[in-house]
């Protein structure tokens, strides 16, 4: 069967579930729903307890004693539901937690993910401490974690990986709770999969796929991992831009000279180096790297009509950034993470203010990562970038260079690379991408489909090429959470919308 009339077939099922929830008999997803409000309105503060408990464990991937401490948590949160538990284990990577609740017959498996670890983080920057989860109102008053009243749902929990990701992994659960409650249970085979190193970059998951192919090649995936749209309406990403970075060193004079003796003979490198970033986009932040857009491929139709119908929250961004211009040339903000960008992240040489000297410095260093979309990949970025450098007179060296390399090249410039990864999409007229928008459809908080979000993950490695097994994001945490920053939180109406968004799921998903 044709791609588009397994979409129409897929439709075409789903239609009595749409219709449903306006008739007098609520679809499975209502009914799921309706019964997890009702179950969490009473267990409220048993969820943040448990929710508090998992926060207030550290959980940086470097650290070794506060990872095992998160995957005995886990393993015990897991048990305590009747899941089969396998923790995956890897030479000295952080494990990876599945959990498993089968369903009868010759059911497809659908996995949930997570990552259980966070961003690295200080005391000094944090208004209270990052493992010590505070609870705060809407107006930033500290709030008790035990008591009688309901919670307010503009209430903030402050505490690392409180958004990103600790909330998914609670609402999931949470949500497998309700649905225990009101005699319920999915007809798939259920799967979730918590990974606790997604912060260091996933540097091993591509292994651990290999290793645990019966484990970590389900059906299809469920990234539950990132915040909901800006508007506040629910949000379905259907693929995420690759990235690859990369550290430029451009070198003026082994050692720095008097500017007004030397000023307009010695090359200053904080001068040159400005120019050859300037040469790879321009003020309008359109990207001039000659060949950058050549492996660009066009969104689809379907694509560009899930654009057209992202609300607009350009002019309230505009005042929460503080901003009075943006960059696109005039294409919408959804528009532009359709296309690949080179974004200088960090630029270093000399002083300024009170510290600075009338000197021509001996290097200037900037930062570059690109971020990619299909079918761009690092390689070809790679590739682009010394092409382009070496046209405009660059010598391009992978270490420092010694004194006769620097006085028998006039331009010299060193790269260090990163690894980066590519791009990934599932399609938007895919089965299993419809099936999950219709059942989230059906909660009366229509989603934002958006083809690529800004951002990067090894989607790719969710995909599972050459199988192309179908990934999707699905995040609930609230745009504002402050994540990978000081202070992260996540309002509790995000968390209480998530339970019952995942409850919908394990209900009306099909076997």
């Amino acid at each position: 069967m044709k791609p588009l009339a397994r979409a129409a077939c897929v439709v075409a099922l789903l239609a009595p579930l749409v219709s449903e929830a306006s008739g007098a008999t609520a679809s499975p997803a209502v009914a799921a729903a309706r019964e997890a409000r009702t179950w969490r309105q009473s267990h409220e503060r048993d969820i943040l307890h448990e929710f508090v408990a998992l926060l207030a464990i550290p959980n940086v991937a470097r650290d070794r004693p506060g990872i095992e401490r998160n995957v005995t948590a886990l393993t015990a949160m897991l048990e305590r539901r009747g899941l089969d538990v396998r923790v995956l284990r890897l030479d000295d990577a952080p494990p990876i937690v599945v959990a498993d609740l089968r369903a009868r017959g010759r059911a497809r498996t659908i996995a949930f993910y997570a990552h259980y670890d966070g961003q690295p983080t200080d005391t000094l920057s944090w208004n209270g401490l990052p493992w010590t989860p505070v609870l705060r109102d809407a107006a930033g008053h500290e709030q008790p974690l035990d008591g009688a009243r309901a919670l307010d749902p503009e209430s903030r929990l402050f505490a690392r990986s409180s958004g990103d990701d600790k909330a998914p992994i609670l609402a999931l659960l949470a949500a497998l709770d309700a649905m225990r409650a009101a005699k319920r249970a999915p007809v798939f085979n259920l799967r979730l999969v918590f990974e606790g190193e997604e912060e260091a970059g996933s540097p091993h998951l591509s292994t651990y796929m290999e290793r645990y192919p019966d484990v970590l090649r389900p059906d299809a995936w469920l990234i539950c991992d990132g915040p909901v749209h800006q508007s506040g309406r629910p949000l379905l990403g259907f693929g995420a831009r690759g990235t690859t970075s990369v550290d430029l060193t451009v070198y003026g004079p082994v050692k720095g000279l008097h500017d007004g003796h030397y000023g307009n003979w010695v090359p200053n490198p904080i001068s040159r180096l400005a120019h050859l970033l300037a040469s790879l986009r321009d003020d309008a932040g359109r990207v001039t790297l000659p060949g950058y857009l050549d492996e660009v491929v066009p969104p689809s139709e379907a694509e560009r009509k899930a654009l057209a119908a992202i609300p607009d929250v350009e002019t309230s961004l505009r005042g929460e950034f503080q901003i009075g211009g943006v960059e696109g040339a005039g294409e919408a903000l959804n528009e532009t993470l359709l296309r690949p960008a080179i974004n200088i992240r960090g630029f270093q040489s000399g002083s300024v203010g009170a510290h600075a000297t009338n000197t021509i410095p001996t290097e200037a260093r900037a930062s570059i990562d690109f971020r990619l979309v299909p079918a761009q990949t690092p390689a070809s970025v790679r590739a682009h970038l010394e092409r382009h450098l070496r046209t405009l007179g660059w010598t391009l060296v992978d270490a420092a260079p010694d004194s006769a390399t620097r006085v028998t090249h006039d331009r010299l410039v060193r790269l260090a690379w990163g690894a980066g990864y590519p791009p990934a999409r599932t399609s938007l007229d895919a089965p299993f991408s419809l099936e999950v928008a219709a059942v989230l459809g059906t909660l009366g908080r229509d989603p934002v489909r958006t083809p690529t979000l800004g951002g990067s993950v090894p989607m790719y490695l969710f995909q599972q090429a050459p199988r192309g097994t179908p990934a999707i994001i699905l995040p609930i945490a609230n745009h504002d959470d402050n994540q990978h920053a000081p202070n992260e939180n996540l309002r509790l109406q995000n968390l209480w919308d998530g339970i019952e968004t995942f409850a919908a799921l394990f209900a009306a998903l099909r076997p």
